[in-house]
């Protein structure tokens, strides 16, 4: 395939260098829900409508794995902050836990009562957050496989939950046009934001955990400061409806993607329209930001994943490969505009709402309904036909499952998939170049028992799990069955004549 064309149809100078399409995946056979790139940056794990989960390898001569178990479409994947897990949340109302193996083993949380629309790892990865249309949002012990705690408040589906960096709190956007914020603790509602006129569909917390960002039906991207609770931003670039959000790590850029087609990039520091991408041929239904910021994914109605080199970050990159001390020189504060300005236009497209009580209403700012386009004087990348992907070749897939460690069993709510045995037709993960073959067999072997000797732990541990909760119910039977201290009537008889005396 020829490489990628970009057309700029802006006449600012290219100080910044623009994004580029680097490589895309074909491989799903039906819309593409969600993506998320391993902390490592050496993989992408897709969710789609076609019910399964694949994991894409950035090395070319690796294989891409689809994943296969859940009984209805995927609507929400993640990786956990150690690349070790990926979660999945599908209509079947469940949530899988997998391990992204050749083998594809996987257990499963009987999670919700209705679809399962996110699922999003904390910071340490000690828990996941999932939002279902049971207008429900809950909280799972990843290592002990276990049910912790639901938010109740929504009145209509959740569509999107994440948990703040410090994991205190949880931002969750649903069918009731409202964005909830809540206290993990108290597991109480703190706050609600009901600044959008449609259907949220999608929210995050900025880096720093004093922000948020949410976008949906209405066609608005906003952001709020969650300390003040007030409106900071907001976009209103797209021509239908914002199915995903994602802040890049250095919390100076956010990405969104849309049912028209294109992908924005929002500069918060000046509050304007960046770019707007165009690549898919369709509804683009999902984005997310790698953890270095270097690379952004996205996914949409035409079956494809696009991947995307960042580029206009080159500050924030040189920063982190410099010095930790260095990064972020200029970052987007919630309080207000740097004083750093871009090298590009200083037209804003998004409202910024200073911190002063004489400060303009959101309809003061910008009226409702008003479509603010910037195309002119923001970059606009359009992608040709002829995407470039990986040396010209899309990598073989391989599908893959669960195999068998034990009986299904119910575990508070967790249930142990049945893992039946197959022979999967894989190679290893990685090559091993020039490796003697009789080692790499060993070292192959040596990691399988690995993964045998987790999964078994992992049992163990669910378990003793049930042996700790029978005993509790035991000793709470017993104590309600023991009989209790009879009351003993006493009857006094007097003698006659006898006088009561007190």
């Amino acid at each position: 395939a020829a490489a990628a064309a970009a057309v700029l149809s802006s006449p600012m100078d290219s100080l910044t260098e623009d994004p580029l399409l680097d490589r895309h995946f074909k491989g799903h056979k039906a819309e593409v829900t969600s993506v998320d790139f391993n902390p490592n940056v050496k993989q992408l794990v897709t969710g789609s409508l076609d019910a399964s989960v694949m994991v894409w390898n950035f090395k070319p001569q690796l294989r891409a794995f689809r994943f296969v178990g859940h009984q209805g479409p995927v609507h929400s994947v993640a990786f956990s902050p150690a690349g070790n897990l990926i979660a999945s949340g599908s209509r079947d109302q469940t949530v899988r836990l997998w391990v992204p193996t050749v083998k594809g083993e996987s257990t499963t949380f009987k999670a919700h009562a209705g679809t399962v629309r996110s699922v999003a790892f904390s910071s340490s990865g000690t828990y996941l957050v999932t939002a279902a249309d049971d207008k429900a949002v809950k909280l799972w012990s990843v290592h002990r496989r276990r049910f912790q705690l639901s938010l109740l408040g929504h009145t209509n589906w959740v569509r999107s939950a994440k948990p703040s960096p410090d994991e205190r709190l949880v931002v969750s956007g649903s069918d009731d046009k409202t964005v909830k914020l809540w206290d993990v603790a108290s597991r109480s509602c703190i706050h609600t934001f009901y600044e959008h006129s449609g259907i949220v569909s999608s929210v995050a917390f900025h880096p720093d955990g004093t922000c948020i960002a949410a976008g949906g039906g209405d066609s608005t991207v906003k952001l709020w400061d969650i300390r003040t609770n007030r409106l900071l931003q907001h976009y209103n670039n797209h021509d239908a409806s914002v199915n995903s959000i994602s802040f890049h790590p250095s919390g100076n850029y956010l990405t969104s993607a849309s049912d028209d087609a294109t992908l924005k990039i929002y500069d918060l520091r000046e509050g304007r329209l960046f770019y707007t991408l165009h690549g898919h041929q369709g509804a683009v239904k999902a984005v997310s930001f790698s953890s270095s910021g270097a690379y952004f994914a996205s996914g949409g109605s035409d079956n494809q994943v696009l991947v995307w080199k960042t580029n206009f970050d080159a500050e924030y990159q040189q920063d982190r490969h410099v010095s930790s001390r260095h990064t972020n020189h200029h970052t987007f504060s919630p309080a207000g505009k740097t004083h750093h300005h871009s090298r590009r236009s200083e037209h804003t497209t998004g409202t910024e709402i200073p911190h002063s009580r004489s400060a303009p209403s959101h309809s003061q700012a910008q009226p409702t309904g008003s479509k603010t386009r910037t195309d002119a004087v923001s970059s606009s990348v359009r992608v040709s036909s002829g995407l470039r992907d990986i040396h010209d070749s899309q990598p073989e897939v391989v599908s893959v499952g669960p195999s068998v460690f034990a009986a299904p069993q119910d575990v508070h709510g967790f249930e142990l998939e049945d893992r039946r045995s197959i022979q999967p037709q894989t190679q290893p993960l990685d090559r091993r170049g020039d490796m003697p073959e009789h080692l790499a067999a060993t070292l192959e072997r040596i990691v399988g028992q690995l993964d045998v000797l987790t999964q078994t732990v992992s049992i163990l541990e669910d378990r003793l799990s049930m042996v700790e909760d029978k005993v509790v119910q035991t000793a709470v039977a017993a104590a309600a069955a023991a009989p209790s201290p009879r009351k003993i009537d006493v009857e006094i008889r007097r003698a006659p004549g006898e006088e009561e005396h007190f």
